[in-house]
């Protein structure tokens, strides 16, 4: 059965216009909530969005739409993406409610769904809300807008996850890093977490407006980035897009390093450590035939999926791979989350830079992750 709604990460649209008019918004909270009452009596949904000055709004239509389904609604604020799906998984949340476009521009929008367990939801389960959303949508309910105040400590839970994530021994302090927040849903959490480390914080993309996400910054626009690395003579660069569920790389002399570079250098680590199950990588049909080639020489294998983090994740299931991602930047580190994380991914090539001159790696991080920019 084909979809009309949800495409391969949501559903996206100009907010306004179907399938982001209110009344199509409204049917999904509806539909949403009818599908979860399934097995939950009293359902509970977590929503987050991006900076988009059209995220409130959405937000609060869906969340009027779960609550005349008789689900309870907690809002997260500007949150990110895997920090949605984190907090989902961490907790008593039945699904989690993302309000973003990624890395489209700010008049584009979007809803993604997540599951209790933090993944989302198989087509399947898609298709049915989709049904519930067609028959709502016709209803013409009239419905008020509730009032979503955000909790804060859904924000700090988050970072105390991050935090966690460091590779153990991993000298952070004074580590000086760029990051460009796209001003996107990292803002505030992407320097917040870095300071916390210890690390030394230069930042950009961190002023959104409403409509300046991803505008000339952010994953998708690295030129102010890779300048501004070499300039403050930082370890590194990272950029995030809006929804910071993912993160691209720039070298200390200002080299672009893309998701097979990070999948090279972790899968490195984690086999020096002994802890890369059947010596396999998980990747799409997008990478590039290089990535495959140096891990062949190194004795690790590449397999390949379709495009699409969810069709990453399910192969590193069924597989029992920890690592798999995308040339895009889209990265899943299996053992901590099973969603794509740019600050997870950030953190982790942090801890590896800061870990250079350690005999645990077979080659020093700042070498491995200058010679990836060319792979």
């Amino acid at each position: 059965m084909s979809r009309q709604f949800f495409g391969t990460d949501g559903i996206r649209g100009v907010p306004g216009t179907s399938p982001l008019d209110d009344a199509t918004l409204f049917a999904l909270g509806r539909s949403v909530a009818e599908y979860l009452h399934r097995d939950h009596s009293s359902p509970h949904a977590l929503i987050g969005t991006d900076t988009r000055e059209s995220g409130p709004h959405i937000a609060s239509v869906v969340a009027a739409g779960l609550a005349h389904g008789g689900a309870s609604v907690s809002s997260a604020g500007v949150l990110t993406t895997p920090g949605v799906a984190c907090l989902v998984r961490q907790n008593d949340f039945h699904v989690g409610v993302v309000v973003s476009a990624s890395h489209n521009p700010y008049q584009d929008n979007g809803v993604k769904l997540f599951s209790h367990e933090g993944m989302k939801f198989p087509d399947s389960v898609e298709e049915e809300i989709e049904a519930g959303i067609l028959k709502h949508r016709a209803e013409k309910t009239a419905f008020s807008l509730p009032a979503l105040r955000p909790d804060d400590s859904l924000h700090h839970q988050y970072l105390k996850f991050l935090h966690d994530r460091v590779i153990p021994g991993a000298p952070l302090k004074g580590l000086r890093v760029v990051l460009d927040c796209a001003n996107g849903a990292a803002y505030q959490l992407g320097p917040e977490l870095f300071a916390s480390l210890g690390c030394d914080v230069v930042c950009i993309g961190v002023e959104p407006d409403g409509r300046n996400i991803n505008a000339a910054c952010g994953s998708l626009h690295l030129e102010k980035l890779q300048q501004r690395v070499p300039v403050e003579r930082a370890a590194f660069g990272v950029a995030f897009d809006g929804d910071a569920d993912r993160s691209l790389f720039v070298s200390s002399d200002g080299k672009i390093v893309n998701g097979d570079g990070v999948l090279l250098a972790v899968a490195r680590y984690l086999k020096s450590q002994n802890k890369l199950p059947g010596n396999r990588v998980v990747a799409t049909s997008m990478s590039n035939l290089g990535l495959e080639r140096v891990l062949a020489h190194e004795n690790i294998s590449l397999a390949r999926t379709n495009v699409g983090d969810r069709y990453v994740l399910e192969e590193m299931l069924k597989s029992g791979n920890v690592i798999g991602g995308e040339q895009s930047g889209h990265v899943i580190f299996l053992d901590d989350s099973p969603a794509g994380d740019g600050l997870l991914t950030a953190v982790k090539i942090a801890s590896l830079i800061s870990l250079k001159a350690a005999s645990i790696l077979s080659s020093p991080a700042s070498r491995t992750i200058h010679k990836l920019s060319s792979t």
